[in-house]
């Protein structure tokens, strides 16, 4: 018997399967808050197990289905795919290979050379249909699946893991090669562990790429952040009593033109408030805010040497603050055009918490072809 809040669960292994299932599933909380079964009654939990064993049901019977999409009439390929040479092998749905192994480059001579090894094999070992497969290599892989894509030959993805864990069951050894995983990897698709994917065309491809650019650009600028904030925290730590937010227009002016305590204090007020003014601020900041500067500038504990490098650095990393910033919103208008030509997409603006950022990275993961 276990007692988790007001509920009382009668899970007795040796009672049943269903129960023995219960009781591995409830030993595993560390906590009732975890997942809250406290409100749970043992029915609920059933349910839930029953669930779980339909999706494993379903995960199973879709395997079943790919393999038996490979027919008497299916020709197997595995390929290795690296960054210039590559190596397929081919197979019949029994596991027989069919001819000798094709090592082709990544060109268009050599994916001419795979396309002809393997119209030749179809004749020879009467065989209609052909499915492709390999291992997402990093990038290497996207001009082949365009390749194939473009042929309407059905291409299909393993998982590197499985590759990996199954490398010894074809020669009792952990070692690598290439002709080795081109075999491996036709065997996995032979059993069914493999998915088809479908590669972006037209605006999504376009979303998709922008997307995955706007991931970086805001890595980088998300480091050069920190990277500023590093310097103001030895040069002038005081610096955000005054200005809290660093980015701000008259702030970056500041660190532009007068980023040390020193510089602030023989500049004056009327000074700073020059710049301020020189470089567009007309508003929201003045005199007041230029004397409390001042004041922290005054009493600043920042560091006193090496100012000339520390110039330098800081120029640098406002150089790239402004670039990233920069691209950041050139791609996030090129997002807007891109998704003012998808239906719907206005409507879907429209939602509560859905912002053109949300909207995009979802549907730069719609393929529609």
């Amino acid at each position: 018997m276990l007692n988790y809040g007001a509920e009382v669960f009668n899970c007795n292994p040796n009672e049943n399967a269903r129960s023995h299932s219960c009781n591995e599933l409830i030993s595993g909380l560390k906590q009732k808050e975890r997942l809250l079964y406290a409100g749970f009654r043992m029915v609920d939990i059933h349910s839930l197990i029953e669930e779980d064993a339909q999706v494993k049901y379903k995960m199973q019977q879709k395997q079943n289905q790919r393999i038996q999409q490979m027919t008497d009439a299916t020709i197997i390929v595995g390929a290795d795919i690296a960054k210039q040479t590559h190596v397929a092998r081919a197979l019949d749905f029994r596991g027989i290979e069919l001819g000798k192994e094709c090592v082709f480059n990544n060109d268009d001579e050599g994916l001419t050379k795979l396309v002809t090894w393997m119209k030749e094999l179809q004749p020879l070992h009467g065989k209609t249909d052909i499915v492709f497969g390999f291992e997402p290599t990093g990038h290497y892989w996207f001009p082949l699946a365009a390749f194939m894509q473009d042929l309407n030959v059905r291409f299909v993805l393993v998982n590197p893991h499985h590759v990996n864990k199954s490398k010894e069951l074809e020669d009792n050894s952990p070692t690598k090669n290439d002709y080795k995983d081109a075999k491996v990897i036709a065997n996995l698709v032979k059993d069914g562990k493999y998915t088809e994917p479908k590669l972006p065309t037209g605006v999504y491809a376009d979303l998709r790429i922008l997307m995955n650019l706007r991931e970086k650009v805001m890595v980088n600028l998300g480091q050069v952040q920190r990277r500023i904030q590093n310097w103001l925290d030895r040069f002038f730590p005081e610096y955000t009593e005054v200005f809290k937010d660093w980015e701000g227009k008259a702030s970056l002016i500041t660190l532009r033109q007068c980023p040390f305590p020193q510089e602030l204090v023989s500049l004056g007020a009327s000074g700073i408030v020059s710049q301020w003014k020189s470089g567009g601020i007309k508003r929201a900041v003045g005199m007041k805010r230029a004397q409390r500067l001042v004041r922290i500038a005054e009493r600043s504990i920042g560091l006193k040497e090496g100012l000339t490098a520390a110039r330098l650095e800081l120029t640098a990393l406002l150089e790239q603050y402004e670039l990233f910033t920069r691209q950041r919103d050139e791609i996030m208008v090129q997002v807007e055009q891109l998704l003012g030509r998808i239906p719907g997409t206005q409507d879907m603006l429209s939602v509560p918490g859905m912002g053109v950022t949300t909207l995009a990275g979802v549907a730069a993961c719609i393929v529609c072809r």
